[in-house]
């Protein structure tokens, strides 16, 4: 099963900071702590725990958020009111995954971390990665692989209800679904292009590897609708 993803929040702003929080602690997959107000609440939150996220604002009162963040191994993304072209490039720069503009709307906050979700399963894949799949991640953080929300084709939705929750081969779960096994292998490649299913090489008996499919995008219903 896999672990949450730990985030501390660092911003200023107190009612802004327990709104993030808050929209964090409903997104499945997320464990949120209470938000640091300062740099040094961050840094005393960071040695106390294990964070896996940085959500950090620019400007906060003993320093700059950019520059703290380039100093800790830490996913980050930088929500801030400073849109200038020079500070975004500086976060950019300084490791950011992305930027995101103050005000924001909580759908964009929610759509980010789904998508910053999907971008780990792909990474966190056992074996050494391709070029496909480093781009696939990237196209899943920054928005260029298809929404979660938009509707599957039936034969998708078919080929999720068959694959469930566990791990499969195209063969079994084409017999389950009652298609052909090319049908679930080309259905199952369009999946994993766009996050939504976890693909690994496994060798059988034979000593001849083969794919196994698992689903990647957490709470998610077989109608590509949201639990």
């Amino acid at each position: 099963m896999t672990s949450p993803v730990r985030v501390l929040i660092v911003d200023d702003d107190f009612r802004v900071a327990g709104l993030h929080r808050d929209l964090v602690a409903a997104r499945p997959g997320f464990v949120v702590a209470e938000p640091a107000h300062t740099l040094a609440d961050a840094a005393d939150a960071l040695r106390a725990e294990r964070f896996d996220l940085l959500l950090v604002d620019v400007f906060l009162p003993d320093g700059d958020g950019i520059t703290f963040a380039r100093g800790v191994d830490i996913d980050t993304i930088v929500l801030s009111a400073a849109t200038d072209a020079p500070t975004v490039r500086r976060a950019l720069r300084a490791g950011a995954l992305t930027f995101l503009p103050k005000p924001f709307e909580a759908r964009a906050l929610s759509d980010l971390l789904e998508r910053y979700l999907r971008f780990r399963n792909v990474l966190n894949a056992e074996r050494a990665l391709t070029q496909d799949d480093i781009q696939r991640a990237l196209g899943i953080l920054h928005g260029g692989a298809e929404s979660a929300t938009v509707s599957r084709s039936a034969t998708e939705n078919v080929v999720l209800e068959a694959l469930g929750d566990g791990e499969s081969s195209a063969s079994e779960i084409a017999e389950r679904a009652g298609v052909s096994r090319a049908t679930a292998q080309r259905h199952l490649s369009a999946l994993a292009m766009r996050g939504v299913v976890d693909v690994r090489l496994r060798y059988g008996a034979t000593g001849r590897p083969e794919h196994r499919y698992s689903v990647a995008e957490p709470g998610v219903t077989r109608g590509g609708a949201r639990r």
